[in-house]
């Protein structure tokens, strides 16, 4: 068998992969439905214009000269494990290996037309910057921001980002002289949204949204967004002139149409090896999978890459008839720098503790700093500094 593999996906997880399977001389062809890396964790300050949209891209192209891999731009829409085959939109390719990496689809809520995400395709954050610009100019408003769970899936809960632009919205209109021309409102369905922070974070939140005049609507169902404002149940009623809204994922539209093993959310099932159960030579990692562990784990980009190096270091081990392999499990921990836009909160959880420690103004420059490193190590301009 040759050293081929076919990597689906040029997000975190995808780029790691082919990364570490090119140190070890395979051969990798990317297949990406954009020529760009988008950087979701810097993603919070578009819609401030505290960065551009290109200050939180990564050029696929550049990237492919550095590393050494093919890059294909094209659409996936099936995977047919028992063909070998990989179905795009402009072609169709045949593969030895296979790493699935092209992330997660969206729960659907009624009404969810009415919103706009920051974890959902990149020009969303322009259009979240264009409303909120528009409030201020209109010279007030209410703003809603929120996120929402899966109850078949826990894992794939994007809480923080939540977080990190209401909190971003809410000092630039400080700044702007305005905050007290806006209601600002945080909402979830769950009864203790950040829980899985650990008790500490859990308290903090709470008093982040006191010390902002942050309102907060918690514990009940999402029934419908409206242009006005969010339904829930029991008749509860927000009113908002925008809402951003981080709907929890589930499975890949692609997954669909495909021969892969999936669990009931519709993430690809796979071993502690990130091999896909069943089936011969393909990897599944980052949001594409599920991530089995206690009930806190978090579907991160740090645990999507060690999926990614992992896969490859199993991956090359089996190519060469070893029996050694690395599991991602030992590694799931939830680990963040929460951003505020004038400061930030450093976040860990593990099976052990979980804390939540406050870092004025030197938290903010540290997530940038982190943004600056990303950049520069992946195109390996600076060395890349051990587990991060």
């Amino acid at each position: 068998m040759n050293r081929k593999v076919l990597v689906l996906g040029g997000g975190f997880a995808g780029l790691e992969a082919a990364i570490y399977l090119r140190k070890n001389d395979f051969e990798v062809t990317m297949i990406s439905n954009r020529d760009y890396l988008y950087i979701y964790p810097t993603s919070i300050w578009v819609p401030t214009g505290e960065s551009s949209f290109d200050d939180v891209c990564l050029s696929l192209n550049k990237l492919k000269e550095v590393h050494g891999f093919e890059l294909i731009i094209d659409e996936v829409e099936s995977i047919k494990t028992a063909e070998k085959k990989v179905y795009c939109k402009e072609n169709t390719y045949d593969y030895e290996y296979l790493v699935v990496a092209i992330g997660s689809g969206k729960m659907k809520h009624k009404g969810i037309e009415n919103t706009l995400t920051i974890c959902g395709e990149p020009e969303e954050s322009l259009k979240i910057k264009e409303k909120v610009d528009a409030l201020i100019a209109q010279g007030g408003g209410k703003i809603a921001m929120g996120f929402g769970g899966n109850p078949k899936d826990p894992s794939n809960v994007r809480g923080g980002p939540a977080f990190e632009v209401l909190f971003n919205v809410h000092n630039k209109l400080k700044k702007a002289g305005v905050r007290d021309k806006f209601e600002l409102t945080f909402f979830a369905p769950m009864a203790e949204p950040g829980k899985r922070m650990g008790p500490q974070a859990l308290k903090m939140m709470d008093m982040f949204f006191e010390k902002l005049d942050i309102k907060k609507q918690v514990g009940k169902k999402i029934v419908e967004f409206r242009e006005d404002g969010i339904a829930f149940e029991d008749d509860v009623f927000i009113p908002s002139d925008f809402t951003m809204f981080i709907a929890a994922g589930n499975g890949h539209k692609v997954f669909e149409k495909s021969d892969l093993p999936l669990n009931e959310a519709g993430f690809v099932k796979i071993n502690d090896y990130c091999e896909v159960e069943g089936v011969e030579n393909v990897y599944a990692i980052g949001d594409s999978a599920e991530v089995l562990g206690p009930d806190w784990r978090a579907k991160q980009g740090h645990i999507a890459e060690v999926m990614a190096r992992n896969t490859a270091y199993n991956l090359v081990e089996k190519h060469y008839g070893n029996d050694l392999r690395k599991s991602y499990k030992e590694h799931l921990n939830i680990l963040c720098v929460m951003d505020t836009g004038d400061g930030a909160a450093f976040v860990y959880r593990s099976d052990k503790r979980g804390m939540m420690i406050p870092m004025p103004v030197v938290g903010h420059w540290m997530k940038k700093g982190w943004g600056w490193y990303y950049k520069n190590s992946k195109l390996n301009k600076i060395p890349r500094l051990p587990g991060l």
